[in-house]
């Protein structure tokens, strides 16, 4: 009885339950213990009892420290790029924690801690998009990230980009017939600046009780992103809050968020731009949802929003409403497949009869799970626009609602490469290539891609006046664990049009 005692009190509960299994386990461990009791002829041996424990290790003569890291799959630690600038508790750094203040709650610790981090990227290139806009050039752009925390989940996060202003970078024009020497382009109003935080952990630390929700919340000039960046992809002077991790047995949702957002300036879209064609930043306000689904063995995406015009602009109201929804799902094991759906609806006519927002388009993504699906990613997308579709909020540097169709939809935002038709205003097309990550330390896509056009034969406030079939490639690796390089090169025939080329190289460094 004591020997079953103690058994049952050293084996973990679940391991062995009850009189019977401590019995058994007792009659295990006499069975493979010294061989006295082996030959004793009132113990009997358990059935299987060598299988209930198992050698112990045989450890080599000589301590080896390769096969200590390979118990960890050949992984180590590694001398990560440090931010610029970094106080207080440090960024995904190892060891003790810095000590914590009792501010604000026992239940909500203030741990202060600021960072300036970034990336700064330089290109040359020849880009040729078309008559007029032939140069060959050297231009650098600076990001940097400032970002002060007081909590876990309370901070004040603010994005720079000093070199460059309005689209227009600094830089080189050393080369082509329109080259045009030297700019220097500089702005130093903030691109984001917002407070962010979660309302549930501020609420514990007044109160000392640990709440039961979530609320997380953001205000100021905050960045949205929405499908990949394809519905929406901007800042905006505003706030939005988040309903966050719930779920529903009955519509076997396993996960849902909602995000409700409003701003009332500093809010751009392709469909409203000034005299020179530039987006406008003032005069616009934006409201709008967006929700996160985990259901039907898949993942939903559904929004809905509208654009105010409040410019009292004398060419009319470029008001519009926006609605979409997105499913991505894997099917028999080896395709990846997503579609959208995004709607532009109820913007009025213009003085000139036209409108810039008004259409919808949709958009398919396909890509194999090959046999080694971690490197090798063969792809296919589509797509299908009729009318003028606009995503409901996009900046200058996101490019157009085909952004993420293909590398050839996609300029640099750094040099102006070139690109085909990205508005999906009236065509149709696909991207068709392949995507290898060799052993994750670098990186080559090819692709070849094509638009064609639907609707008037001649329309000019369509951007595709004809059929559009481009051919490019891109290759990038990082040098060291701060320095990436990458090159690209395109060249895309336009019917009715100026043919277009480009080829670039750039380094980027990481801090």
């Amino acid at each position: 009885m004591i020997m079953q005692r103690r058994l049952e009190a050293d084996v973990p509960k679940g391991w062995v339950t009850g009189a019977l299994g401590a019995s058994l386990l007792t009659a295990s461990l006499l069975a493979s213990a010294a061989p006295a009791f082996a030959e004793d002829a009132n113990v009997q041996r358990a059935p299987h009892s060598r299988s209930v424990f198992g050698p112990d290790p045989r450890y080599p003569s000589t301590y080896d420290p390769k096969q200590q890291i390979d118990i960890y799959g050949g992984k180590k630690n590694i001398d990560e790029p440090r931010p610029l600038l970094e106080s207080g508790e440090p960024m995904y750094k190892e060891g003790p924690l810095q000590p914590n203040f009792d501010i604000v709650g026992r239940k909500n610790l203030v741990a202060p801690a600021f960072s300036l981090y970034g990336d700064w990227r330089s290109a040359v290139a020849y880009n040729d998009n078309g008559t007029g806009k032939r140069v060959g050039q050297i231009a650098t752009r600076l990001n940097l990230e400032a970002d002060l925390q007081f909590t876990a989940t309370e901070r004040i996060h603010a994005a720079f980009r000093p070199i460059d202003r309005n689209g227009r970078f600094t830089r080189w024009e050393f080369a082509g017939p329109d080259a045009n020497g030297a700019h220097l382009e500089l702005d130093f109003v903030p691109r984001t600046l917002f407070f962010e935080g979660d309302m549930g952990n501020i609420v514990a630390g007044f109160t000392d009780k640990y709440q039961k929700w979530d609320l997380p919340f953001t205000f100021g000039l905050v960045p949205l992103i929405f499908q990949n960046g394809i519905w929406v992809n901007s800042a905006m002077a505003g706030g939005a809050v988040s309903i966050v991790g719930r779920n529903s047995p009955a519509l076997s949702i396993a996960n849902m968020d909602i995000t409700f957002f409003a701003g009332g300036d500093q809010v751009t879209t392709p469909a409203v731009k000034d005299a020179a064609g530039n987006l406008v930043k003032h005069g616009l306000a934006v409201y709008g949802v967006n929700a996160f689904i985990e259901a039907n063995e898949g993942y939903w995406e559904i929004g809905g929003g509208a654009i105010h015009d409040y410019r009292n602009d004398l060419f009319g109201d470029k008001s519009y409403g926006s609605a979409t929804v997105a499913f991505t799902k894997r099917y028999f094991g080896w395709l990846s497949n997503s579609w959208r759906g995004i709607a532009a609806f109820g913007q009025d006519r213009q003085s000139n009869g036209q409108r810039t927002a008004d259409g919808f388009i949709v958009l398919m993504e396909n890509s194999l799970v090959s046999s080694q699906p971690l490197v090798l990613v063969p792809y296919l997308n589509l797509f299908a626009g009729f009318g003028r579709p606009q995503s409901l909020m996009r900046n200058a540097d996101a490019g157009g609602v085909l952004f993420n169709t293909g590398i050839l939809f996609q300029t640099d935002g750094l040099t102006g490469y070139p690109k085909l038709d990205d508005t999906g205003a009236d065509t149709y097309g696909a991207a068709l290539g392949v995507n290898y990550l060799f052993n994750l330390e670098q990186q080559i896509v090819v692709e070849a891609a094509t638009v064609q056009t639907h609707g008037a034969t001649v329309d000019p406030t369509r951007p595709a006046k004809g059929p559009q079939y481009g051919v490019g490639a891109r290759y990038q690796r990082n040098l060291t664990k701060a320095w990436i390089f990458r090159t690209d090169v395109m060249y895309a025939w336009r019917d009715n049009d100026e043919n277009v080329a480009g080829i670039r190289a750039e380094f980027r460094q990481k801090f």
